[in-house]
């Protein structure tokens, strides 16, 4: 019995001894498991930091007045990043995502759209947008956040002047050096202008920018009327104009519902009073027939540049979007993607907004319009402007913007208002 006894007790004993080994074993197989599972993640986090992912937000007016503004910056923004990349998509062996949204043209969208792009989407850049309204409503964000935005078309001088943050570069050009542009067309010593802006801060700004260039080359401005950005109906202004008895009729406009059509029912060059203003995109182009002979200037006109930067967006343009020719805006779009990787090469794939800052100051690039510079004072892109004639040409169903001579960057600097 005693023997038996023993027997169980070391049996019982040699089971306890094997379990612990076994336990023992389990534990050191999991430990030698576990650490290459814990290392294999850290691995691949640091794959995607070395590669990763560059995400870019675009705010544009994709619906309401501004949406061909808007879609025109969409186009050659994507064209800029093929154009910029080589077509990789890539820059410093990152990969390149864009995500579009659409502000509606109005502030308060803008600000919401771009909040999410901000939170949710965590891009690394903003861009836009279409309206210099939205645009002001967003600036803070970029200066909370710290990351850079490319200010593309807006143009309301206050973007670059008393709103200015320094996370913020344009390379739309702003209200002054349209100003200079329309000045040296129209402007001298005796002439009386009136002004017609549409009542918000890209209409002040323009007018307010116009005027001092204007007066400096000797001009006087008699009268400035303002409308309505959504009216349609601009009879009363035009009328004041006419009473005023102006030379010429300086007209800073935006968005799909024009005056062309009213200045011409008034017969307002039959009284004398020379029309002039930047010309517009093609669709706005195509209303102007009664403007043929007037002289003003152009951001851009695709016949206008000379370089190979428009030769190739022209040519892709027109393959991708059935034969259509790139529009006002599409360059700007085109600049601002242009802008980015040419920043992003120099940081060697570095996003880090406030990094970014000092090598993007005084940056200069190469776009559809020539070389630009981004000012270091106030980060405003430098750029050249075109003197233009509108004439009727053979074949094409609205006036031509005809070269007269271009108005290289330094002409068309516009002063330092931050």
């Amino acid at each position: 019995m005693k023997k038996k006894l023993w027997l169980v007790l070391l049996f019982a004993m040699m089971l306890v001894i094997s379990a612990a080994c076994s336990k023992s074993e389990e534990g050191e197989a999991s430990t030698e498991k576990e650490t290459p599972t814990n290392t294999t993640p850290v691995s691949g986090e640091a794959t995607s930091e070395e590669g990763g992912t560059i995400k870019i937000g675009v705010l544009a007016s994709l619906t309401g007045a501004l949406e061909s503004y808007g879609k025109q910056t969409k186009q050659g923004f994507e064209l800029g990043l093929e154009y910029a990349t080589g077509g990789t998509m890539e820059v410093a062996g990152k990969k390149i995502e864009v995500v579009f949204e659409d502000t509606e043209t109005k502030p308060e969208v803008a600000v919401q759209k771009a909040t999410k792009l901000l939170e949710e989407d965590k891009v690394d850049f903003l861009v836009g947008s279409s309206s210099s309204g939205d645009t002001l409503a967003v600036l803070p964000l970029a200066e909370e956040y710290e990351k850079i935005m490319v200010v593309e078309p807006a143009v309301a001088d206050s973007i670059t002047g008393s709103e200015f943050n320094p996370f913020i570069f344009r390379t739309g050009r702003n209200s002054s050096q349209d100003a200079v542009a329309g000045a040296a067309a129209i402007a001298g010593p005796g002439v009386k202008i009136a002004t017609f802006a549409p009542d918000y801060s890209f209409g002040w700004d323009g007018v307010a920018a116009f005027k001092d260039a204007a007066e400096a080359l000797g001009a006087e401005v008699i009268i400035e009327e303002f409308a309505d950005p959504a009216a349609t109906d601009f009879t009363s202004n035009l009328q004041k104009i006419i009473e005023a008895k102006p030379d010429y009729l300086f007209v800073v406009w935006a968005g799909a519902n024009s005056p062309w059509n009213q200045i011409a029912d008034l017969k307002m060059q039959e009284k004398g009073i020379k029309i002039s203003t930047g010309a517009p995109d093609i669709p706005a182009l195509s209303i102007m027939e009664p403007l043929v002979g007037m002289e003003g200037f152009s951001v851009y006109y695709h016949t206008l540049p000379n370089n190979k930067v428009n030769d190739w967006l022209v040519k892709e343009h027109k393959a991708r979007y059935n034969g259509e020719v790139p529009d006002l805006f599409t360059p700007g779009g085109m600049s601002a993607a242009i802008a980015i990787v040419e920043a992003l090469t120099k940081s060697n794939g570095d996003a880090d907004g406030n990094k970014l800052i000092d090598v993007m100051e005084g940056m200069s690039f190469e776009t559809p319009k020539g070389t630009m510079t981004f000012r270091a004072e106030d980060h405003q892109a430098l750029q050249t402007l075109y003197s233009i004639k509108l004439e009727k040409q053979d074949g094409v169903p609205y006036p031509v913007p005809v070269l007269i001579r271009e108005l290289s960057a330094d002409e068309t600097e516009p002063p330092i208002k931050n």
